[in-house]
């Protein structure tokens, strides 16, 4: 019986043994690549839309009304200052400048006649063969003829610069816009709708906004006791046009609004640009991107974080190279790196790849070799 109980044990003994020699060893702890989080001097983008404008956008007018003899310009033209552009009918104002010179003619006569009478009567009175009376008048009527003659002056001046204007021609070089008047339409000077714009983009003003918050900031980053002591301190900037490229001429900020515009809460801001092969336009959009300089900046590659529920993510790795997921704050972006103001501190260390299979507390091996590698990169 004793036998038979000891046989027992060791067969129990044997089975034990063997389920703990075929159970799976524990798995080892992932590979990961790390990175110490340093501070350095950085750049960030910001970007604002912007609406371009040339530095003289003039809307073409007549000055009186008439039929439309001539168009002279097309569509999108180039013309110079003084070309002519368009012809009204002449005659209307032709015949009216004749009146008036005429009417000048008649007063310069009159003007004569008394002018003979005075000289006629002048001696007599010295002579007292006729009365001062008759000197005295005429001399008034004198004077009157000598007004008239100015009030004719004046007339024919008026009919002389409206006859002018039937010749309408462009104030300033630039590119010419729609023309929704054609050859023998009727104009005036009361029409709602112009001839045309006139467009100067040898040099063109990109407008954007900045928010209260922005304004404040870029008050505060730059030295000066007033605005335009600031915008001389600022960097260029670069105009991004609606097919994402970058616009090769780079433009200097050169105004800012007196106030804030009450239904945004924004404030407008100019930058002006050179175009000297006239590839942009008035109308044009894009957008303005502002280099923004940041000193002792902390930098987190993008690949290195992970985001959800609205929430961007780290995971920190402990001196028992435990993972921790850790939440920042990301104001900026800088290359493929965020520049990060919560959750991470110079010295910390984070994984760099192979973060969304990593559990909270996680242990992982850090790759020290990539360590350095990743730091050189991301100063780089």
């Amino acid at each position: 019986m004793k036998k038979i109980i000891f046989l027992s044990l060791m067969a129990v003994f044997l089975i034990s043994c063997s389920d703990k020699s075929q159970a799976p060893a524990a798995a080892p702890a992932p590979l990961l690549p790390v990175m110490a989080v340093t501070t350095e001097t950085t750049t960030t983008d910001a970007e604002y839309p912007a609406a371009i404008q040339g530095t003289v956008d003039v809307e073409i007018r007549p000055q009186v009304s008439g039929n439309l003899d001539r168009v002279l310009v097309d569509e999108g033209a180039y013309v110079t200052k003084g070309q002519t552009l368009f012809k009204i009918n002449e005659r209307p104002y032709r015949e009216q400048l004749n009146t008036a010179l005429a009417s000048l003619h008649a007063a310069e006569a009159s003007y004569i006649n008394a002018q003979l009478e005075v000289d006629k009567l002048t001696p007599l009175v010295q002579n007292k063969v006729v009365s001062d009376y008759q000197l005295k008048s005429a001399k008034a009527s004198q004077k009157i003829a000598a007004a008239n003659i100015e009030q004719a002056k004046a007339i024919a001046a008026s009919a002389k610069i409206n006859l002018g204007y039937t010749n309408i021609t462009a104030p300033v070089n630039g590119y010419i816009g729609r023309l929704p008047k054609k050859q023998g339409s009727l104009v005036s000077a009361t029409d709602v709708e112009a001839l045309t714009t006139l467009s100067d983009v040898q040099e063109v003003y990109a407008y954007f906004s900045l928010s209260e918050t922005d304004f404040i900031q870029f008050k505060s980053k730059y030295a000066g006791n007033s605005i335009g002591d600031k915008i001389k301190k600022l960097p260029p900037v670069t105009l991004i046009l609606a097919d994402n490229s970058a616009y090769p001429q780079t433009g200097k900020i050169d105004m800012v609004d007196g106030q804030f515009d009450k239904t945004t809460g924004a404030i407008t801001v100019r930058a002006t640009f050179p175009n000297p092969y006239k590839t942009l336009r008035s109308g044009n959009t894009g957008k303005i991107r502002l280099g923004l300089q940041h000193d002792d900046a902390i930098l987190v590659p993008q690949s290195a974080t992970i985001e959800m529920q609205d929430k961007v993510f780290v995971f920190t790795v402990s001196k028992e190279n435990k993972v921790t997921k850790m939440p920042i704050t990301v104001v900026g972006k800088s290359g493929a790196n965020y520049l990060i103001k919560d959750g991470v501190k110079s010295g910390d260390q984070i994984v760099l790849s192979g973060i969304d299979k990593l559990q909270e507390g996680q242990l992982i091996q850090p790759e020290k070799s990539a360590t350095k590698i990743a730091q050189i990169i991301n100063k780089k």
